[in-house]
């Protein structure tokens, strides 16, 4: 149940409502819009009589909702939630670009790719220290060294930084050495993780799992959020379907679809989308025109003997012109990328 509360409501009306909302049991969600405030009861609301909140002062309307996700929908924040990490904008008018390597490797391996990158417009470096790879033989990522080599980088670059964090044993360690928590699209169902991550209020990345319909990936927010923590930024990287030409089917509808459903950001990740580094620019693209909030880019400057991903591994002069496409698409659909 979403209360929405008149503009000139005072705090004391504001307070009134909410206790009368935690008598029935229900946690409240405050939302302070830039005209009206918004209280979302989240809980067991089939007893709670909502004609009775409408009779209270202050209160504008009263909104039962029908969807699962309550926190994540347009019903209880209208306005596009737009979130800020250092320099980098994600919603709003903005397209943000996170770009970097699969995986860290090295401090030459990170640096040279982070000056790259920034030098062509990415406003995030990403990194992995702790990688989930489908053969438990493959690299697995640097750990902690690598954390401390992003944590470097991003100081010597003045760039912010997002990595995964694969279960709740790893989130206070990763928390203290990136600025954004990724979460991959194997744990968007964790809901242990999610719930942990919930208590914290760093800025999360959250893929679409490979077989997860849009209601499980806002339900996946759903968790992050009923936790506390509202700063959660969608990202569509690709779903398995019967199609083997690609290693992912990129679903771009996915994007336009969220945007109606959810106040969340949402942005495109072409390169595991695709697996095929030909085939990451034109779907980068097309996530701009489609309405992506921005992109993330996976580059490498020797792809060829990269740890993991090198095939769907942009080099650094393809990203350079990649951002020069995007930029022109952004402009032309009344956006920018700084």
């Amino acid at each position: 149940m979403v209360i929405v509360m008149r503009e000139n409501a005072t705090e004391q009306q504001i307070q009134d409502v909410t206790s009368k909302l935690h008598e029935f049991g229900l946690n409240v969600h405050k939302v302070v819009g830039t005209q009206r405030t918004i209280l979302g009861a989240i809980g067991d609301v089939s007893n709670v009589d909502h004609r009775a909140f409408k009779l209270m002062d202050g209160v504008f309307e009263v909104h039962r909702i029908s969807e699962p996700y309550k926190l994540a929908g347009r019903i209880f924040h209208a306005e596009d939630t737009i979130i800020r990490v250092g320099d980098a904008v994600f919603g709003g008018n903005e397209v943000t670009v996170i770009a970097g390597p699969c995986s860290i490797e090295s401090a030459e391996q990170l640096l040279t790719i982070a000056k790259a990158v920034k030098a062509a417009g990415a406003k995030v470096l990403r990194g992995g220290a702790f990688k989930p790879r489908t053969s438990p033989y493959a690299f697995q990522g640097l750990g902690v060294d690598g954390l401390k080599l992003l944590k470097e980088v991003s100081i010597e670059c003045k760039i912010p930084t997002v990595s995964e964090v694969m279960r709740e044993s790893q989130l206070d360690l990763v928390a203290e050495y990136v600025d954004i928590l990724q979460v991959g699209a194997r744990n968007m169902q964790n809901f242990p993780l999610l719930i942990e991550i919930g208590k914290t209020r760093k800025p999360v990345l959250l893929k679409r799992g490979m077989s997860a319909r849009i209601e499980e990936l806002l339900m996946a927010a759903e968790y992050i959020m009923a936790g506390g923590n509202y700063q959660i930024i969608l990202c569509e990287r690709g779903i398995r379907t019967f199609e083997n030409y690609t290693r992912n089917t990129l679903d771009l509808s996915a994007i336009p679809v969220v945007k109606k459903l959810s106040h969340l950001p949402i942005i495109a990740d072409p390169s595991h989308g695709t697996g095929l580094r030909n085939k990451v620019a034109p779907m980068a693209r097309a996530a701009v025109a489609a309405g992506a909030d921005g992109l993330l880019i996976e580059v490498h400057h020797d792809p060829e003997h990269a740890l993991s991903d090198g095939p769907q591994s942009l080099l650094p002069q393809q990203f350079v012109s990649l951002m020069e496409q995007v930029r022109m698409i952004a402009s032309a659909i009344g956006r920018k990328i700084e």
